[in-house]
């Protein structure tokens, strides 16, 4: 191939400094390769040519020939437009311009045959068509055109600057004159021909200038096939990578702390999904590679017990562990729940957050390192500098998705020096790495932002949890809601109401908060009924006192913006309210769901909404009345919101995607995953001569950056 992709697209014929300035700016195309990789977000279909009598009132765009007869100038409230008379053999219709019309009319040659292109109005009798496209007959011949018009992502400004759809198109044509439309080929003969997939030069030539619709939905495939397959073939050789070069410490046995709590403290039996798990894990922690595991679960399907069962495998090899949580109270959480585990079986157990005190602080690091605390619990405070073990085996991330990568990084290098004969090499082994999450992460997006992570999945809820009932109400139903909450409060229950909270309109959201206080206080005064009120204007202190007395059963009602959503355990409390529902994403009302059904009785979740839904709404709640199913809500989730926002922005990075799908390119990205693992099963370094072009590809990707690092 004579042209390098990698000239910068100043060169380019019909680009020159302005446009590409341009160009760079508003859609960060800076070489030949991103102009290649800018590709059409829609199609129209040009084949058809109308003849004015078969125009049909339905605003399509259509494309006519015919000429230009006249012109006029028509007076309106600002200004003038410009009126063409334009007809064909079987009638007449009227173009239309509302500015430039000097230049329009200078340019335009009256009685020449032209295509012109563009919607179409019905007014008055006639058929008019604002601002055409048009092309003389003999250039429209002429040009290396596509049956099917591609229309290419664009922004206001570039249209105001003149680069519109047609110059790029013809900017586009421009390339594959130059590059004479040949380019390298990216994936191997047996790909190719096992899946019958398109080369590289015919796929990219018609997904921008597709013949028919066929050819074009071949091009597609083989684009989208090719960017998903080079992103898991680049997280699986992580993952190889990984294990064979990052050592971890074998923990060779399973000893008396671990089988002493699994014969004599567990406190109910394990589901057959944690007995699978666990075992994951152990056959991780016994390799000589260093773990690195996302372990997945819904709210309550008992990761915590994983979590201790795990750290007590290290402890059995001589090891501390360390759980770290993303809030104070999530920790406590921990802590509590913990405690009483270790106590009986004699197992030193310590808190450290950001409101420990000084003297704690000072017994904490000294234990720690001389070996005598065997497990810590804590916030970000763990990543402190001064908090340094004296050989920490396993380390375990609570809600990762609040973890930047720095933070995690400052965790593995808390391992103990791994001294070898010549002392000299002193880097730190890892500690092994257990991730767990309770939001779930429907498979495409786990396969694609954590596929260098081994994943584990809890599917199944302990026995005894019953599953909450969830209901949709309207506002007009609130009178019946409100004597349910009295007959559960009967009972001895506690109910949660919580009230959205968007950063936007904060006066709006507290002045709901506070009308639905007092509208409840109305209906439960006291002193029969005690309320809590919690939301995000409150010191913390004050926060963590009324969450306390709800805790305690000191007060029965807990009035809330979304504060309550991570973390709080109250197994009393049956009944979650949540006011304007249509106000939350699908991924908070599962959330806040959650909370209730923690103890053996009947639980309820009641949605309210107003009765003006949108359709997204609808399909939001209807989802949560259906289905408790973490990870069927996710799948949900993410058709509804794209990936981008579930991931969160700081892991947009993820989503760089040229023109795939993952939501809907799923079957590919699974497709992909199958051959990238089957190829590295065989060649782990892509040294074979058939994996040649694979090897180059990745190394080329990799060096300009259109790799896009993953964060793990």
């Amino acid at each position: 191939m004579n042209t390098n992709l990698q000239t910068p697209i100043d060169y380019l014929k019909g680009v020159g400094p302005n446009r590409a300035d341009l160009l760079r700016k508003e859609l960060g195309i800076h070489t030949y390769q991103d102009l290649i990789n800018l590709f059409p977000n829609r199609y129209i279909d040009r084949t058809q040519y109308y003849k004015i009598n078969q125009l049909q009132r339905n605003n399509a765009d259509v494309q006519v020939i015919g000429r230009v007869t006249s012109f006029k100038e028509i007076a309106q409230k600002r200004g003038k437009r410009l009126v063409a008379t334009f007809q064909d053999d079987t009638g007449v219709m009227e173009l239309v311009w509302f500015r430039g019309q000097k230049w329009i009319r200078d340019s335009i040659k009256p009685n020449t045959t032209y295509v012109i292109f563009g919607k179409t109005n019905w007014f008055n009798g006639t058929f008019s068509m604002p601002h055409p496209e048009m092309e003389l007959l003999e250039e429209h011949e002429k040009n290396l055109r596509s049956a099917m018009q591609p229309i290419y992502p664009s922004t206001e400004k570039l249209s105001n600057k003149g680069i519109t759809n047609r110059v790029i198109s013809k900017i586009m044509q421009n390339l594959f004159l130059e590059t004479k439309g040949r380019f390298l080929e990216t994936l191997s003969e047996n790909l190719l021909s096992e899946l019958k997939l398109l080369s590289k030069s015919e796929a990219l030539f018609n997904v921008h200038f597709p013949k028919n619709q066929e050819l074009l939905s071949r091009a597609q495939f083989r684009l989208k096939f090719e960017e998903l397959f080079y992103i898991q073939l680049q997280l699986i050789l992580k993952n190889l990578i990984h294990k064979s070069k990052i050592k971890g410490f074998p923990f060779e046995k399973v000893g008396d702390y671990f089988n002493t709590f699994f014969k004599e403290h567990l406190p109910f039996e394990l589901t057959n999904a944690q007995k699978r798990v666990l075992k994951e894990i152990r056959a991780d922690l016994g390799s000589n590679a260093q773990m690195n595991r996302l372990l997945q679960g819904d709210v309550g399907s008992g990761k915590t017990i994983v979590a201790l069962m795990s750290m007590l495998i290290a402890l059995d090899n001589g090891f501390q562990a360390c759980l770290m949580a993303p809030t104070e109270i999530l920790s406590v959480q921990h802590y509590n729940g913990l405690l009483e585990f270790c106590n009986k079986l004699n197992i030193s157990i310590k808190l450290l957050t950001g409101s420990s005190n000084t003297s704690e602080r000072k017994e904490i690091h000294e234990n720690l390192e001389n070996g005598n605390l065997q497990i810590l619990i804590g916030t970000h405070a763990l990543l402190e500098d001064k908090v340094k073990f004296k050989n920490l085996g396993l380390a375990i991330i609570d809600e990762q998705h609040r973890f930047g990568v720095e933070q995690r990084s400052k965790l593995w290098r808390k391992g103990p020096e791994a001294s070898s004969d010549n002392e000299r090499a002193t880097t730190p082994t890892p500690p092994h790495i257990l991730v767990m999450t309770a939001t779930p992460i429907p498979r495409t997006l786990a396969m694609s932002v954590y596929g260098d992570l081994d994943i584990s999945v809890i599917d199944e809820l302990p026995p005894g949890r019953q599953s909450i009932k969830t209901v949709h109400r309207y506002d007009k139903n609130r009178l019946r809601v409100f004597q349910f909450i009295r007959d559960e409060i009967k009972k001895g229950r506690q109910v949660y109401v919580v009230y959205p909270l968007i950063q936007e309109s904060e006066k709006m959201d507290y002045k709901d908060l506070m009308d639905g206080y007092e509208s409840i206080s109305r209906d439960f005064p006291m002193p029969e009924y005690q309320i809590s009120i919690v939301h995000g204007k409150m010191k913390p202190a004050d926060k963590d006192y009324e969450m306390q007395r709800f805790a305690k059963g000191e007060t029965q009602i807990m009035v809330a913006t979304t504060v309550i959503e991570v973390g709080v355990n109250v197994p009393n409390a049956s009944v979650m309210v949540i006011e304007s529902a249509e106000r939350f994403g699908l991924s908070q009302l599962h959330q806040l769901r959650g909370r209730v059904g923690r103890g053996a009785e009947q639980s309820y979740c009641i949605l309210m909404t107003s009765h003006k839904l949108s359709n997204d709404s609808k399909l939001r709640l209807e989802t949560m009345t259906r289905t408790s199913d973490g990870f069927e809500i996710a799948e949900v989730d993410l058709k509804l919101r794209g990936p981008g926002d579930i991931m969160g922005t700081q892991q947009s990075g993820v989503l760089n995607l040229k023109i795939a799908d993952i939501v809907k390119d799923k079957d590919i990205l699974q497709s992909t995953r199958f051959y990238a693992k089957r190829i590295l099963n065989s060649d782990p370094t892509l040294g074979l001569p058939e994996h040649k072009v694979l090897l180059h590809t990745y190394r080329q990707l990799s060096k300009y950056k259109n790799m896009w690092n993953y964060i793990s």
